[in-house]
């Protein structure tokens, strides 16, 4: 067999590959979260939030609201060299992330059921 015939085989097989691949993926929302830091923050983002009254209070008087809290669930870092993640039932995560040229460092408990911000600070950026 020529070498232009194996190509061409093999780029239509490739070519069939590719097609059915997209067809049985194509709907779905597949993603790709196997890092720590992606499987953390989507376990949290996940499960129903409660904030503290010294979380909202930090948040309120920076003029940052929930959607601040929802951007750093989303593109924050979690910095397990500060978290807690011995206990069985609780585990404590500090996640860090930037808004609005500020960047706000918060501490989440998160248990089965459900995820509390309990603490939350602000900096601004330099």
């Amino acid at each position: 067999m020529k070498l232009a015939h194996r190509i061409a085989y093999y780029l239509g097989g490739f070519s069939i590959g590719i097609v059915i691949l997209l067809f049985f993926l194509g709907g779905k929302r597949a993603s790709c979260d196997y890092g720590p830091n992606a499987r953390t923050l989507k376990n949290i983002r996940l499960k129903e939030r409660l904030y503290s009254e010294n979380a909202m209070s930090t948040l309120r008087r920076n003029g940052l609201d929930s959607t601040a809290i929802e951007s750093i669930l989303n593109d924050g870092d979690v910095l397990f060299s500060e978290s807690n993640t011995e206990p069985e039932t609780c585990k404590q995560y500090v996640i860090e992330g930037t808004v609005t040229a500020k960047v706000i460092t918060i501490t989440v408990e998160n248990c089965e059921e459900r995820a509390t911000i309990l603490k939350a600070s602000v900096e601004a950026k330099n």
